[in-house]
């Protein structure tokens, strides 16, 4: 079975994200980059499922500048076999990433694809479900517990009121929660020897998908900041202030 693990370089959750003076994006000049803490843990199910014996090869692809080959080397020094880089410099939206994963899959031909369920620069929540769309697989979003069985797989995954399991036939499409695994650390060896891992290199255009933004972006602000509390004396002066100085009941 081969396994194809999309993977987006994002600015480092520990971060703090600033907003641009001239507030028409994030601050992205000299912030420290790396993979997408979903993403991460999609890789980490794909090597899992190999060293189980039940996936025989582990594909990362990356869409994105130059710099997105680090974010590949990181899932090949975690275990990955090869990597493939859509190189394309400025914003990619969900159903454009979408649509060239899915020319990725119809020449790769992988058996299941296991994602990020989310990015957390955008939070879109799109590119899984659209790609199942595209392709017309099955779809298990939100997963805690993959097993693979014979042409299908049993997916526990994670919704409002608790947790759910379905099987679906292969292949398929999943999309990673945060319980699902722990990544692992890179080794050192296995930092090097990624350095010898073959990523190829192809653009849009060889897709056949126009990667131009449908949306603007017209503006962006920071939330304003919170305001200290309050203390009331007894629940009527409570309800006092939230009626009407909040003005919420």
């Amino acid at each position: 079975m081969k396994v194809l693990v999309p993977v987006k370089r994002v600015i480092d959750y520990n971060v703090k994200v600033r907003v641009k003076a001239d507030q028409s994006g994030v601050e992205l000049a000299n912030v420290k980059m790396s993979m997408n803490p979903f993403d991460e843990i999609a890789v980490e199910e794909a090597i899992r499922l190999k060293e189980a014996g039940k996936a025989t090869e582990v594909i990362a692809v990356s869409i994105g500048p130059t710099q997105a080959q680090e974010t590949i080397r990181t899932a090949l020094a975690m275990g990955a076999d090869r990597g493939i880089h859509v190189v394309h410099d400025g914003d990619v939206e969900p159903l454009a990433v979408a649509k060239m994963l899915k020319g990725i899959v119809e020449k790769e031909s992988p058996d299941l694809c296991i994602l990020g369920k989310q990015a957390i620069d955008d939070d879109c929540n799109q590119t899984g479900q659209m790609l199942s769309a595209l392709l017309g697989w099955s779809q298990a979003t939100f997963a805690s517990k993959i097993e693979i069985g014979d042409g299908d797989l049993t997916v526990t995954r994670e919704v409002d009121g608790g947790l759910e399991t379905i099987k679906v036939k292969a292949p398929a499409i999943v999309t990673t929660d945060l319980r699902l695994n722990e990544p692992r650390y890179a080794s050192l060896p296995n930092i090097m020897k990624a350095k010898k891992k073959p990523i190829e290199q192809m653009s849009p255009a060889d897709l056949g998908v126009d990667p131009a933004p449908r949306l603007q972006t017209v503006k962006v602000v920071e939330p304003p900041k919170r305001e200290g509390g309050t203390k009331v004396a007894d629940v009527a002066e409570l309800v006092s202030k939230l009626k009407n100085e909040a003005k919420v009941i």
